[in-house]
């Protein structure tokens, strides 16, 4: 059966909300047809027995994967290795306590039938409301900063739970270069500049406590990152091809060449194939196989197309 749906978990420490998260997903999984779902739980190098307690709670699932980082890499690092795993039709990013409910991940997957990417909002309008009133504050400050250096309108970008189709979703992880909390704002400002199909989503959701996220250093961090996003230049190695190419021309020979998690960015006159940023070294061998030409392609390059993954 293809797999319709991949649900992405990065996982750091979280040993003792698996359970809670499983259960709060069990039901959603259920009604989608477990069949047709696969789920990937990245440990992003956790120092408690984070990886056990996944395959204890989700390795009963037919369609279930479990990575570990060899460190704690961070968030945006752990969803990009989990992206490029996936191979469902769609991928829905989740934090490992399913904080936001899981009963809307069929209405995620109803939007990205005409979006791109479709990210979960806990308020379309105004301010987060979180329980306690110092965090509710800080997050809108922290939005409107986010507003100001990267042009989004968007009032939620920190929400855990997003949607994405797995051709934009792969591009997209193989052009972010932050690794930590940032990650987020970083899909989205690319998914901007890419001219993608974005539609937030209203989400239902309970403030879990017992986050690995620390206010005060990351979001420092967070803002860093986020202040250096314009004068990023995102430059990733393609191979370009004739626009007529197939992904099943592509694929076997990707993976002769071990590059995974690739994308066909196409249109009417070429299609170009990008790897990441490590895998030029693969990239000849694809070019000479397939005929293509090895080289670079930034961001204007990849605007506006249709995007296979391989």
């Amino acid at each position: 059966m293809t797999l319709s749906l991949s649900v992405v978990i990065p996982a750091y420490n979280e040993a003792e909300r698996l359970a809670v998260g499983y259960e709060r997903l069990s039901p959603t999984l259920t009604a989608m047809d477990p069949s047709s779902v696969e789920v990937i739980v990245i440990d992003d190098g956790s120092s408690d027995d984070t990886l056990k307690r996944a395959h204890d709670v989700y390795g009963h699932l037919e369609h279930a994967r479990f990575v570990q980082q060899p460190s704690n890499l961070g968030k945006g690092a752990a969803l990009r290795l989990g992206i490029a795993l996936a191979h469902g039709s769609n991928v829905i990013t989740a934090d490992a306590d399913m904080a936001i409910d899981p009963r809307q991940f069929p209405d995620f997957v109803a939007a990205l039938v005409d979006n791109a990417l479709v990210p979960g909002s806990r308020a379309l309008t105004g301010d987060i409301v979180y329980d306690a009133r110092l965090r509710t504050v800080a997050g809108a400050a922290f939005n409107r900063m986010v507003r100001h250096y990267t042009g989004t309108t968007l009032r939620d970008t920190q929400c855990g739970c997003k949607g994405f189709q797995l051709g934009p979703a792969r591009l997209l992880a193989l052009l972010a270069m932050i690794d930590g909390f940032a990650f987020d704002v970083e899909m989205l400002y690319l998914a901007q500049r890419l001219g993608l199909s974005v539609r937030p989503l209203l989400v239902t959701w309970q403030d879990v406590g017992d986050s690995s996220v620390r206010p005060g250093h990351d979001a420092w961090s967070m803002l860093q990152d986020i202040r250096g996003l314009q004068k990023t230049h995102y430059e990733n190695p393609v191979v370009e091809l004739p626009a007529t190419v197939s992904v099943s021309d592509v694929a076997p020979l990707a993976n002769e060449a071990r590059l995974h998690g690739l994308v066909i960015a196409r249109n009417d006159h070429n299609a170009l194939l990008v790897l990441g940023r490590d895998g030029a070294l693969g990239g000849l061998s694809l070019a000479s196989s397939l005929g293509g030409n090895l080289r670079t392609a930034r961001l204007d390059e990849l605007n506006q197309r249709s995007y296979e993954a391989v």
